[in-house]
């Protein structure tokens, strides 16, 4: 594939803020991407672009959300740090589970760009979390503090290696990429969880043991594609009891073309 035809999938980043402690850009704020989701994305022949902040003290020259989102042809909102609570109106619990404001802000932003456009959009993880938010719905700061007897969801000791069981909704979208498949093995690596829905959403799958949301879509078909999954696809391993997640990569990028081709770019 020549690279002139190849997609291009904006990746949102991860943000590691100034720290005069750190031994290495002392001081200064990192952005960067976890490798795995990036591969993930270039195995089906996309081009990834890392979509660095535009916005800061710093900045120089004219270059905005609604550029990238024009020029790019997808997003990917990828996982990271918790959601800030201020974001849907709550105050943290605790303070560990402030999240990070900033990075909200600036995900929220990409949100809104690639909307205005039309381009689709897709989450992992925190980027299922962000979309429920930037659309309305609301989290869990902490699943095992406010939902009782559930799965815990989150060992940092086993990290991507922690698994459960995920019920998919049977005549959803994602039941069409899986015919015949009722319930999947996925990892898990999180504390926060949709609580409530986004009216723009509707679920997909849910987790079999304590029901929380594992993947939502758009409902309204006419407008740009937006679908997500808590658990990480791109850290699926070939020959593992996990789903393979390339059922749902394809669909995603499917989806990109389209939009491409409709918008003549």
């Amino acid at each position: 594939m020549v690279t002139a035809s190849r997609l291009k999938i904006g990746l949102s980043a991860c943000f590691s803020h100034a720290d005069p402690t750190r031994s290495f850009f002392s001081g200064k704020t990192l952005q960067y991407v976890e490798q795995s989701i990036a591969h993930w994305l270039m195995s089906s022949g996309a081009m990834v672009v890392m979509v660095p902040c535009p916005t800061g003290s710093t900045q120089r020259g004219d270059v905005t959300y609604r550029h990238y989102a024009e020029w790019l042809d997808g997003l990917v909102l990828h996982g990271g740090a918790d959601v800030w609570p201020g974001s849907y109106g709550e105050t943290p619990l605790q303070e560990q589970w402030s999240g990070d404001r900033v990075r909200d802000e600036y995900d929220k932003a990409l949100v809104a760009a690639f909307e205005a456009v039309g381009k689709p959009m897709f989450g992992v993880c925190r980027g299922l979390q962000l979309l429920n938010v930037a659309y309305g719905g609301t989290l869990y700061q902490d699943i095992n503090t406010q939902v009782p007897e559930s799965f815990i969801h989150r060992d940092a000791a086993i990290y991507d290696l922690n698994f459960h069981s995920v019920d998919i909704v049977q005549g959803s979208h994602l039941s069409r990429l899986y015919p015949g498949v009722e319930r999947v093995r996925v990892n898990s690596i999180h504390h926060q969880a949709i609580k409530e829905l986004s009216p723009e959403f509707e679920a997909e799958a849910f987790s079999v043991t304590d029901g929380i949301v594992e993947a939502i879509r758009r409902k309204d078909r006419s407008k740009s594609y937006i679908a997500a999954l808590q658990w990480h696809p791109e850290f699926h391993q070939p020959g593992s009891d996990t789903i393979d997640d390339g059922a749902v990569l394809e669909d995603f990028l499917s989806a990109v073309a389209r939009a491409k081709s409709h918008n003549g770019s």
